[in-house]
């Protein structure tokens, strides 16, 4: 009863085998009878089949508790390789192997790569690539079929290539199981065990490893299937937010609009919401408006493109996209910073082409309204200031203009040009007070400014940039009543004639940067200041030197220029002529003694002997 007790207590504890065998030796020393010791016997052979049974069902629930464990981690997955590592880790420990792996198929590049390693200590095996046949696990990888080998090397069955044997042989793998990862009839890849000794694999262990597999293979369709959930869900998620972003942007530009915004504003606001450059152009390629980016010319062809397809256009990271009214072209607007643009990215940017030819349309109405009252204020002003000056000045305060506070008045001509081209331009270049308007054919502005030269200069440099072609401007004033505004167009308009005579196109100038023409063309002569202009650092140096250069111009002019003549004159040594004149030269300049220049000298000299008499 002893044995019998002693062999209950073995399978209690779950006792090895040769601890149940241990009882009936002690038994056989015990000396028993044959029939007590046959008892024994049985009962120990019996005990050992239910140890095995035990053993067998431990086996079976172990494996059982990692199949579940396994789905329970599909049910919560959220990383793919975490499962994967489960997966593996648990193989290598319910089949007790050294190694376990797991490597998936490349259809692209026709093979097998490793994607998760456990109990691998070589680098060149966990970087191996299998071609499709190649070595046991390209066999499983291309027959769908598990295979098993006790020692991979000189197993005659698979196809041996270098790179796998190195790989193996570096590992020290002898013994190989590899069972597929199948959804239907697609592989997926393949989960290994293996050992470092050589090892017969059950059908048993065969069976765990292909149930560890189709999970595996589970994890992995369930991961692509989240992955494109995940792609479908950003791809809503971006157009969602692409077409709340083109409904505020609209809202924006349509508040813009409403709120009397100019181009500008509405570049502003579409280069924050495309974030990129934005440049706009108005029809003749002037720019109108441009943010974040340098400026650029108007790409005329993509324009044209755009024109005719009514659409964006885009090449070389540049989207442009026409800005018409119907048929009628008012400019362009340019984007930079985009290679592509997403669908509602790019009917915003057609949108805001739609926006900016309502504020072009707006501001070309006001404009021309403007304009014509503007105009019929220079008519009135320059036809009949005399009429009623103080409604005269009333109407221009209604325009923000202040015909009492002294302006210069000049007029512009630009051959074979418009004048509302050249009126735009000039708008741009001017203060807003100003006041610009036709008459007689001419453009007529009304600047304030002191300084009719300086204006007129400048004028016809900047107006001339923006054409392209000569711009000549006369200039008057300063005026500061209508009455005296009248009077300097007068002046300005006989101004420009006498550029224009002169052969001085292009240029910008009043009547006092005319010389003696412009003394004789003045309505008040300035003889003082016209001498003053011509021999002013002559009679300075005269007059605080006590020479007498002055005396010399006049014997050099009336000797005809031959200076032993006009040292007879003023009876000096020639040498002393050419010591004057050259100091002349230092203080007139050196084409003092040219035609044009020695006319104006000649005049200045006998206005100033008139004048001191």
């Amino acid at each position: 009863m002893e044995a019998l007790w002693r062999l209950l207590e073995l399978l209690d504890r779950g006792g090895s085998a040769e601890q149940f065998a241990h009882v009936a030796t002690s038994a056989r020393r015990a000396g028993l009878s044959h029939e007590e010791l046959a008892d024994v016997e049985r009962a120990t052979e019996a005990a050992l089949r239910i140890r095995a049974t035990l053993t067998q069902h431990r086996r079976r629930e172990a494996e059982l508790a990692a199949l579940f464990d396994t789905a329970s981690d599909l049910a919560k997955l959220r990383d793919t390789d975490g499962v994967l590592r489960a997966i593996v880790h648990r193989a290598r420990m319910l089949l007790h192997t050294h190694v376990a792996y797991l490597s998936l198929n490349d259809l692209a590049a026709g093979g097998t790569y490793m994607r998760v390693t456990e109990g691998c200590t070589s680098a060149l095996f966990q970087q191996v690539m299998l071609g499709m046949g190649e070595g046991l696990g390209g066999l499983v990888g291309q027959t769908a079929r598990p295979y098993a080998t006790t020692d991979y090397l000189p197993d005659p069955r698979f196809e041996h290539t270098v790179t796998i044997d190195a790989a193996v042989q570096d590992e020290g793998l002898v013994a190989i199981l590899g069972v597929p990862l199948q959804l239907g009839s697609r592989v997926l890849g393949v989960l290994y065990a293996a050992d470092r000794t050589p090892r017969d694999f059950t059908t048993a262990e065969v069976s765990l490893l292909g149930s560890l597999a189709d999970h595996a293979a589970i994890a992995l369709e369930a991961a692509q299937r989240m992955e494109e959930a995940r792609s479908a869900h950003e791809t809503i998620r971006r157009h969602n937010e692409a077409m709340r972003r083109a409904e505020d942007a609209h809202d924006r530009l349509s508040d813009l609009v409403l709120r009397g915004g100019d181009v500008v504003q509405v570049a502003t606001a579409l280069a924050e919401v495309l974030h990129g450059g934005i440049v706009v152009h108005d029809a003749t390629g002037g720019e109108l408006a441009r943010v974040d980016t340098v400026a650029l010319e108007q790409p005329l062809r993509l324009v044209e493109e755009s024109r005719a397809s009514g659409r964006a256009v885009a090449d070389n990271g540049i989207w442009v996209c026409a800005v018409l009214a119907g048929p009628k072209p008012l400019g362009s607007i340019t984007l930079t910073g985009h290679r592509e643009l997403g669908d509602a990215d790019r009917r915003l940017f057609e949108r805001a082409s739609v926006v900016t030819a309502l504020l072009l349309l707006l501001r070309q109405s006001v404009a021309e309204t403007e304009d014509r009252v503007r105009g019929e204020l220079v008519t009135d002003l320059l036809t009949a200031p005399d009429r009623d000056p103080g409604g005269l000045v009333a109407r221009g305060k209604r325009l923000g203009v202040d015909l009492t506070a002294p302006h210069v008045v000049a007029v512009a001509h630009a051959a074979q040009e418009s004048r509302h081209r050249l009126a735009t331009a000039a708008a741009a270049r001017v203060p807003r007070t100003s006041l610009i308007g036709t008459h007689a054919d001419r453009l007529v502005l009304l600047v304030p400014s002191t300084d009719a030269a300086e204006l007129a200069s400048s004028l016809a440099r900047q107006l001339g940039d923006a054409l392209g072609r000569p711009v000549t401007v006369g200039a008057a004033g300063p005026a500061a009543d209508p009455s005296a505004l009248a009077a300097a167009h007068a002046e300005a308009e006989r101004c420009l004639r006498a550029l224009l005579e002169l052969g001085h196109t292009g240029r910008g100038a009043s009547l006092a940067g005319l010389g003696f023409v412009g003394v004789l063309l003045g309505d008040r002569p300035d003889l003082d200041g016209y001498v003053r202009r011509t021999l002013g650092p002559v009679l300075d140096y005269d007059s605080q030197r006590g020479s007498d250069l002055v005396a010399t111009l006049h014997a050099y002019f009336d000797s005809g220029g031959n200076l032993n003549r006009a040292k007879d004159i003023l009876h000096v040594h020639v040498n002393t002529v050419t010591q004057r004149l050259d100091r002349v030269t230092a203080l007139l300049g050196p084409h003092w003694r040219d035609p044009e220049h020695a006319l104006e000298i000649q005049l200045a000299l006998r206005l100033d002997r008139i004048t001191r008499r």
